[in-house]
């Protein structure tokens, strides 16, 4: 199951890699070409003077595609704060819980330590309550319990993840169809009144530059949260795995044989026909 899960994850990451690449490479082709023909039509329109233009400014200019970038990027920082919280190994096994729930182990109480675990829900108290709920089928069945509650928490927190790569791969398209329509206006500028209305002109191309820039911008970061937040939750993981084993190893399992610690109702009994009666036909 590991096998499988990594090499998922494995091919999941090359394909947002191969599109995040094609993406920026396209955006940076686009804008090193609108660059090269803005240079262009202020050679043939004669030096003005430059003036300074504000973030207002820049982001008008930049078109209907900057108010998408701008949603995208309020959403990358909101999604990047909430993940640096949840990935940290503090956020996944916060201290006081750890230390409450090792001293009611200590002192026996696995049943006050179901109900404490369900009443303070995070990470950390999930994987120990799903594992409390399986102590009386044995040593095995806690340890698949436990790996399979980490998996739980690891594709939760994988999946907000992903977000990061989808914005990645989004915002550098989202410039590119500024950049198209940037591209649409100049040339239709050039062809009305060719390279002599310079204010026109500059200010289609200004749109190309701004909006191919901006959503570079945005990527970037990113792709640079994405890698960097993963592997934080895998360091997290592996630390949280470490705590739960720790509780749980010389956990007295032949004392607690059959015992149902957990509040999880049973539905599977005995086969109908076992009491006297002949097996169904096969």
């Amino acid at each position: 199951m590991q096998t499988n899960t990594a090499n998922i994850m494995t091919r999941y990451i090359s394909h947002a890699r191969a599109r995040a690449s094609y993406s920026i490479l396209l955006a940076m082709g686009v804008f090193a070409s609108a660059s090269a023909f803005a240079q262009e039509a202020a050679a043939e329109g004669g030096g003005h003077a430059v003036k300074s233009e504000s973030a207002i400014d820049l982001f008008l200019q930049g078109g209907w595609v900057m108010y998408p970038l701008a949603i995208c990027s309020v959403v990358l920082v909101w999604l990047t704060v909430d993940l640096w919280i949840r990935t940290g190994i503090k956020k996944m096994a916060p201290p006081a819980l750890v230390g409450q729930l090792q001293d009611l182990f200590r002192a026996g109480d696995y049943v006050g330590a179901y109900q404490f675990c369900k009443g303070n829900p995070s990470p950390f108290s999930d994987v120990s309550r799903v594992a409390l709920s399986f102590v009386g089928d044995g040593e095995e069945a806690v340890e698949n319990a436990i790996f399979t509650e980490l998996n739980k928490v690891n594709a939760t927190t994988q999946t907000r993840i992903n977000y990061l790569s989808v914005l990645g791969v989004c915002t550098p398209m989202i410039g590119l169809i500024g950049t198209v329509s940037g591209m649409k206006g100049a040339f239709a500028s050039l062809g009305s009144s060719g390279a002599q209305d310079v204010s026109a002109l500059s200010g289609h191309i200004g749109e190309v530059l701004v909006a191919t820039a901006t959503g570079l911008i945005v990527a970037v970061p990113a792709f640079l949260f994405f890698y960097f937040l993963r592997n934080r939750l895998q360091g997290s993981i592996g630390g949280l795995q470490d705590i739960v084993a720790a509780l749980f190893r010389k956990m007295p399992y032949s004392h607690l044989k059959d015992a149902h610690v957990g509040e999880e109702e049973f539905y599977a009994a005995i086969p109908n026909w076992v009491a006297g009666e002949a097996a169904p036909a096969a």
